[in-house]
């Protein structure tokens, strides 16, 4: 388990990050605009498209969610508050640790006329502000993997949930049982963590706190396809995002471990559903 320092550390860590004006530049031009996470290519070579795909995807697995609450951790732009609340007449809260993604979640939320139905907070999803029992849903799209205690986000899931809710979730992890963790070391060094969570990590730690897995769709195909199209994006585009030499040749290594890592079997991608006892 993670220290307070430690968890900290990678709070502000992460929050620097995507606040930064290379990431916002990256993120809402290049990866998905309103949705900053992997894609369903089913069909499709375009990031924007695969991605909403995704978020269609993970509402099929909830039923109807009309009037229902959900706490969307680590909201990004917030992209799937605005389908959930805008198409499915659900209420949403996005709790993210971004002040910069928070701004354009709120003005896009505006401009959508969502601003009565989708709730943004500054704030961290290990730590919520929320009292217990308080949601029907709680939804994350490969946001987990920047906790440096997964444990806590999990936690804090089961105890803001309702008995019966559903967590819906995605995440970027290592493959159960890999031995050589050597070869996920840059990506270890990309998000300043020791390591990337497993299927048996959730599927363990979400049982031990009293939930029961209804679906885990293993996607890791879609996990190579979208690092890759969103590297051939970027280079693509470089000379009209204005983003740093520097920035774009880091970013598009960092990229390509992905890839690498999805076709050598270190990684996985799935989606996965499970519901809270009681």
């Amino acid at each position: 388990m993670a220290s307070d320092a430690q968890v900290a550390e990678g709070v502000a860590v992460a929050r620097d990050y995507y606040d930064s004006d290379e990431a916002d530049t990256f993120y809402s031009a290049v990866w998905g605009g309103e949705d900053i996470h992997i894609g369903l290519y089913d069909g499709t070579d375009d990031i924007r498209t695969a991605s909403r795909r995704t978020v269609d995807r993970m509402v099929e697995k909830l039923g109807d969610l009309s009037g229902k609450s959900v706490i969307d951790l680590g909201s990004g732009y917030g992209g799937a508050a605005r389908v959930l609340a805008g198409e499915h007449g659900a209420r949403v809260t996005c709790l993210n640790l971004s002040s910069v993604e928070n701004e354009r979640n709120r003005a896009l939320t505006a401009q959508a006329g969502l601003s009565d139905a989708i709730t943004v907070i500054d704030g961290s999803f290990d730590a919520m502000p929320f009292a217990d029992a308080s949601f029907d849903v709680a939804w994350s799209q490969d946001a987990i993997l920047h906790a440096p205690d997964r444990g806590a986000v999990l936690d804090e899931v089961a105890r803001v949930l309702k008995p019966g809710g559903l967590f819906v979730f995605h995440d970027p992890m290592q493959a159960d049982g890999l031995s050589d963790t050597d070869a996920l070391q840059p990506i270890y060094d990309r998000i300043h963590l020791p390591d990337l969570a497993s299927i048996g990590f959730y599927r363990e730690g979400l049982t031990a706190r009293g939930f029961s897995e209804i679906e885990t769709e293993l996607l890791t195909h879609q996990l190579g396809t979208h690092y890759r199209r969103v590297r051939e994006d970027l280079l693509g585009r470089q000379a009209d995002l204005d983003l740093p030499e520097e920035f774009v040749t880091r970013m598009s290594a960092g990229l390509n471990h992905w890839v690498e890592g999805a076709a050598n079997g270190n990684l996985r991608w799935a989606i996965m559903t499970y519901r809270k006892n009681g």
